[in-house]
């Protein structure tokens, strides 16, 4: 069943009391100024439910805590002697006199009775149905709202365990930026060695070829100096000589063989 909350008294009056501040009601001569009203905190506490089913009532119409208050006192027969003793004194002090209004309202009251008796449980399934049907509808916007909401508390958690290892994030990042740092100065550091190294060594050629071309030039001129200074008599005798070492070199080798 719906429940609804009521607007307490105590509120009502706490309202009042806020529009109505006691300077104002001093000044209109109502309550003292050095009086306070309120003598205890105010509760926020939200008012107590609606119970979901009536309190017991007899004849359709007096409660049930009449007949208990009475029971102590008067016992059982108390309250409808009681209801009958006043009916009588009523009618016999013409305090309530019949007449036409009387058999009216005994017909009205009798069709409302036949009425209630007859189709009152039928309209109170009805009206059951109907406010089961708002309380399942309401029931569902609450339970897709809870849903909602604990989807988004689900991803706001998310949302803080991913802020809690941004530190760990950044931590990889600025190692990364390092590493690509390092990467890139060792890099620049071999690309020099090898630019040192080529100059070096095409500096190292170039000295070898000077000393090399000194040395041709060098054997060049020598030996062309060397065959300017010698003169056809001692070509001639050279030429004799060495034809004399070779036959000589031949003999000997000839000797060998035959030994």
């Amino acid at each position: 069943m719906t429940q609804f909350n009521l607007i307490s008294p105590i509120n009502i009056c706490n309202d009042w009391w806020l529009i109505h501040p006691p300077t104002v009601m001093a000044s209109c001569g109502l309550v003292q100024a050095s009086r306070c009203l309120h003598t205890s905190s105010q509760s926020l506490a939200p008012v107590p439910p609606l119970p979901e089913k009536p309190g017991k009532v007899r004849h359709g119409l007096i409660p049930e805590e009449f007949f208990q208050l009475l029971y102590p006192k008067t016992g059982v027969t108390g309250p409808y002697m009681l209801g009958t003793g006043l009916a009588i004194y009523m009618l016999s002090k013409e305090i309530y006199i019949i007449n036409s209004s009387t058999l009216v309202a005994l017909t009205v009251g009798s069709f409302f009775i036949y009425d209630v008796k007859k189709f009152g449980p039928s309209f109170a399934e009805f009206a059951d149905k109907l406010n089961e049907e708002k309380v399942a509808k309401v029931q569902e916007v609450k339970d897709l709202a809870v849903a909602g909401l604990a989807q988004a508390i689900d991803s706001e958690k998310k949302e803080q365990w991913r802020v809690e290892g941004r530190s760990l994030l950044f931590d990889a990042k600025r190692n990364n930026v390092a590493a690509l740092l390092e990467t890139n100065h060792r890099e620049r550091l071999h690309m020099v060695t090898n630019e040192v190294k080529k100059r070096l060594d095409y500096q190292i050629a170039l000295q070898n070829l000077h000393r090399q071309m000194e040395q041709e030039h060098m054997v060049n001129w020598v030996e062309k100096s060397v065959i300017s200074s010698i003169t056809p008599q001692q070509e001639k005798e050279s030429i004799a000589k060495c034809i004399t070492d070779l036959k000589a070199l031949a003999r000997n080798t000839q000797a060998k063989a035959t030994a």
